[in-house]
């Protein structure tokens, strides 16, 4: 697990970098606002450690900037500021979870591990290409965030590309998965069609690719 610690408080950043390490979670450290911008645009993390008070920017700003970006890296953020209208404004903010300083070791490494399972479980649920990303669980689809509608064989048939990820699917596969009674389907057209129009509706043409005489397949690096 990798974890963004953003602290400008030296001290303090060192020891949360100690105790993380003893966990065997690998860090790093941001020490304001410009610095983490930095790390943010290099690197992936799977949470971020962010403080409300930085010495050249303000950490609310920074969380609102991380929204704004897309990046949705579970937040934990930690500040001295402890009225309930201040963990209002954080959470509304783009937070997921706020913790008042002084905080013990033992609940910082609970509330870590508790926002670590909800993104691993919300993972499995969800299916991510690129800017493609598909709900198994709601039953919806989005685009760079918007909102696509399609009909119940062509969300088939697209979950089915994305769990199969660089995997020959032929036409009869295909149509197996869609077609309930099988009749016919080494001869229908129906996935043809229904993969013109994912491609329409997605506005991704070369999303999923055409393998000449065989099927179509999505084709990614992992």
């Amino acid at each position: 697990m990798n974890v963004l610690i953003i602290e400008d408080d030296k001290q303090t950043a060192k020891q949360l970098s100690k105790l993380l390490h003893n966990e065997k979670y690998a860090c790093d450290t941001a020490c304001g606002y410009f610095d983490a911008k930095i790390y943010l645009d290099k690197n992936n993390y799977s949470i971020i450690l962010l403080d409300w008070n930085l010495g050249d920017g303000d950490g609310l700003v920074l969380l609102q900037e991380i929204r704004e970006m897309q990046i949705k890296t579970p937040v934990l953020m930690l500040s001295a500021n402890s009225e309930i209208n201040d963990r209002v404004t954080v959470l509304d903010s783009g937070a997921d979870d706020y913790l008042c300083k002084p905080y013990s070791n033992v609940e910082l490494l609970a509330r870590m591990r508790a926002l670590l399972r909800r993104e691993s479980k919300e993972k499995v649920s969800t299916l991510c290409i690129d800017d493609v990303k598909l709900n198994i669980v709601t039953h919806e689809v989005f685009v760079n965030d918007i909102l696509i509608e399609l009909t119940s064989s062509e969300f088939d048939l697209l979950e089915l590309f994305m769990k199969n990820l660089n995997i020959v699917l032929t036409r009869y596969q295909l149509s197996e998965h869609i077609n309930k009674d099988n009749y016919s389907v080494k001869h229908s057209n129906i996935v043809d069609v229904h993969i013109k129009n994912l491609r329409k509706k997605l506005d991704r043409k070369d999303f999923i690719q055409n393998v000449r005489g065989v099927g179509y397949k999505i084709n990614k690096s992992l």
